[in-house]
């Protein structure tokens, strides 16, 4: 097995000292089906707990990025990496045992610019499936697979990285890469045989029928931030997002 590192797992984390293990882990279990070295980076994003602390504990490189922004908080870990491959995962998220190795196969027959892979939650009810049909339904109409992402570190230096936007920045990086893919002859892709497990500790925390509420009650601020008016959409963000971790 060759030591030196080719695939670089990218891991955002803000005060996640609660999943970040098990996010480690499961980079782990999947780099065990792989031949060549991988590394993990946690990009600690204004830590205040002991997210740092776990990470090294669990063999994970750590770096620090202080914006409010998960663009630059990825872009950093990037410009870590050492790795000629990279892959996303929020830290709250856990990949399977073949993420990696599919990567890698995708990516060396020489078909795929990179991609994304399919979203599945990590329990189900009711609404999750609903949400779960909305998430399948929309990638499947767009073609645009988020939740993991996946290329080579040039392929993210050519598109300039992940695209900077405090939100719906996944949406418009798929959209860059696929069109950078299009100009050398190569599809963005989806893995098939493995998927995210998105965690569901917002729908834990908050009720299952969080974002659905969400989309009917921010109807107004969703319509001005597509209009070019993002003032009330971004507070949204920082609130579910940015600074949910802050909550005590």
């Amino acid at each position: 097995m060759s030591t030196a590192v080719k695939v670089s797992v990218i891991v955002p984390a803000h005060n996640e000292e609660k999943y970040v293990v098990r996010c480690i882990e499961s980079v782990k279990a999947a780099a065990a089906r792989v031949s060549c070295g991988v590394e993990t980076i946690v990009v600690c994003n204004r830590c205040t707990d002991r997210t740092a602390e776990l990470a090294e504990a669990n063999g994970a490189r750590v770096v620090t990025d202080g914006s409010r922004c998960i663009a630059t908080v990825r872009n950093t870990g990037i410009k870590a990496a050492q790795g000629k491959v990279i892959i996303t995962i929020d830290c709250d998220n856990r990949m399977t045992e073949g993420t990696i190795r599919e990567v890698l196969g995708m990516l060396n027959s020489g078909k795929y610019i990179g991609g994304g892979a399919p979203i599945r939650f990590e329990r189900y009810s009711f609404p999750l499936w609903l949400n779960d049909i909305m998430c399948r339904i929309g990638f499947r109409l767009t073609g645009l697979y988020c939740g993991i992402f996946w290329a080579e570190k040039s392929t993210f230096d050519a598109v300039g990285g992940f695209a900077d936007r405090k939100a719906g920045e996944d949406i418009v990086t798929a959209k860059n890469m696929r069109a950078y893919g299009r100009k050398l002859g190569k599809k963005y892709g989806c893995l098939r045989k493995n998927h995210l497990i998105n965690s569901t500790r917002k729908f834990d925390d908050m009720g299952d029928w969080l974002y659905l509420k969400l989309i009917f009650k921010n109807a107004g601020a969703m319509i001005k931030a597509a209009c070019g008016d993002r003032t009330e959409y971004d507070k949204l963000m920082d609130e579910l997002f940015y600074d949910y971790n802050d909550r005590k």
